[in-house]
């Protein structure tokens, strides 16, 4: 797994799929940004975003 993470609110880094994950590792889902978009609120604290492999 990618080993960089992104917290709701920070830019993306390059156009592609995103990973939601919450506190305890559940995914939450898939999202698409394009480069410099922003990552979306999540539901769960401490959430976090992982690209997609």
């Amino acid at each position: 797994m990618n080993s960089n993470k992104w917290r709701p609110g920070e830019e993306a880094p390059c156009t592609g799929n995103y990973v939601a994950y919450d506190a305890e590792g559940h995914n939450g889902g898939t999202v698409h940004l394009e480069k410099g978009q922003r990552f979306p609120a999540t539901q769960h604290s401490g959430s976090y975003y992982v690209a997609e492999e």
